[in-house]
């Protein structure tokens, strides 16, 4: 991971620090306003509150795209047309080495044998 990878590693914890501190100051700023004007509700945060919380947003948003990596094509033509067919139909997330033949081999090896 290079110098890149990890500044937006970065850029990613101080956007969550950020929009948590947004919303501790949201949730401290509408408690404080309850608690001054009972009867008066604004439902509009302050100015300094919602641009935090936008920065905070849009940092995020862009360290994520970074840290993602390349996009793949949408349509899967695109990536078949370079495979064969032989390749297309290989699944090798199928593949199944953990199944009951270790439990049988046992058993079937105390088996006598017919020769």
């Amino acid at each position: 991971m290079g110098k890149w990878e990890s500044g937006m590693h970065y850029l990613l914890a101080l956007s969550i620090l950020i929009i948590l501190h947004a919303a501790y100051s949201a949730a401290e700023w509408r408690a404080r306003r309850k608690h001054e004007d009972p009867g008066e509700d604004e439902d509009s945060l302050p100015l300094d509150i919602v641009i935090q919380t936008l920065m905070g947003l849009s940092c995020a948003m862009i360290s994520v795209v970074h840290i993602a990596g390349a996009f793949k094509e949408i349509r899967a033509t695109v990536e078949l047309a370079q495979k064969n067919w032989e390749t297309t139909r290989n699944r090798p997330s199928f593949y199944i080495f953990n199944h009951r033949g270790k439990a049988f081999l046992h058993t079937m090896s105390l088996l006598p044998r017919d020769t």
